[in-house]
């Protein structure tokens, strides 16, 4: 089983979430560390490479953004309630951001 890594403040944004929305979330972890796909998920090119979201509808839409592509560790980038259709530009930014800051300490 691999083991999970939350950056920034994504495990706070999670703990944030309704007891449904986190049980889901949970869940929905605990398939990737077993090497298994969410049940709902999509890529997040726009993040960045190997990026992808975990989509979670409990009493409102949870989203979930993670990095699972290196051998140690499932990355967890960024964690937040979806108000609308689109996601969030800021929500986009931060994940890329801790994105980068993963390569780089990745890369020694």
């Amino acid at each position: 089983m691999k083991d999970v890594v939350w950056l920034g403040d994504s495990d706070k944004a999670v703990a944030g979430f309704s007891l449904t929305g986190r049980q889901r979330v949970n869940y929905q972890i605990q398939r990737l560390q077993c090497g298994f796909d969410p049940t709902d998920w999509r890529p997040l090119k726009e993040v960045g490479p190997g990026v992808r979201e975990i989509r979670v509808r409990a009493d409102t839409w949870y989203r979930v953004l993670y990095l699972a592509t290196q051998k140690d560790a499932i990355y967890i980038l960024h964690a937040f309630t979806k108000k609308g259709r689109k996601t969030p530009k800021r929500d986009i930014e931060l994940a890329r951001r801790r994105l980068n800051k993963l390569r780089q300490q990745l890369r020694g």
